[in-house]
């Protein structure tokens, strides 16, 4: 039997908890730039199932969150249209850190430094689980994706483009 890798507490595990969510624990070697393929290669599981969170702004520089699999890219077009926005694009990774309070990489959708509004792509909701980061570099959560709508109201979108 392996031995269970420990992982400190992170604002998003303490938010979980804090509102009794029931969470896997996933770490895994953290890779420059290696992204959610290199994580669900590492975790053995389909980088479908992983979803990565976003940091956007819109045209006023109000930030927003986006939840996509880790195998799509967001069309920032269609997002835009959905949400009635002029245009939305990433923010910087210094800006995207200053807002969720996250390092690039360690962005969880949970336990946010500043409240913003969260989207997540409808299809992602279907999904019987997901790995989500944790708050950390190299640490993904299983939940119920249902947990997105509930606990952080996250609105669906459709605003996929396959491959990432």
């Amino acid at each position: 039997m392996s031995k269970q890798k420990h992982v400190s507490e992170t604002p998003a595990t303490q938010y979980l908890r804090q509102h009794r969510i029931a969470f896997t624990e996933h770490p895994y070697d953290y890779v420059e730039h290696g992204g959610t393929t290199e994580s669900a290669r590492q975790l053995g599981v389909d980088e479908h199932h992983v979803v990565k969170t976003l940091i956007m702004e819109d045209e006023q520089a109000k930030p927003l969150v986006v939840l996509m699999h880790g195998d799509c890219t967001v069309s920032t077009k269609s997002l835009a249209r959905q949400i009635g926005a002029k245009r939305v694009e990433p923010c910087k990774p210094e800006v995207a850190q200053r807002h969720s309070g996250y390092l690039v990489g360690g962005t969880s959708p949970f336990g946010t430094r500043r409240t913003m509004p969260i989207f997540v792509e409808s299809s992602v909701l279907e999904l019987p689980k997901i790995y989500i980061n944790g708050g950390r570099r190299g640490y993904l959560v299983g939940i119920a994706p249902q947990v997105l709508a509930a606990l952080l109201d996250a609105r669906p979108v459709q605003c996929a483009n396959a491959g990432a």
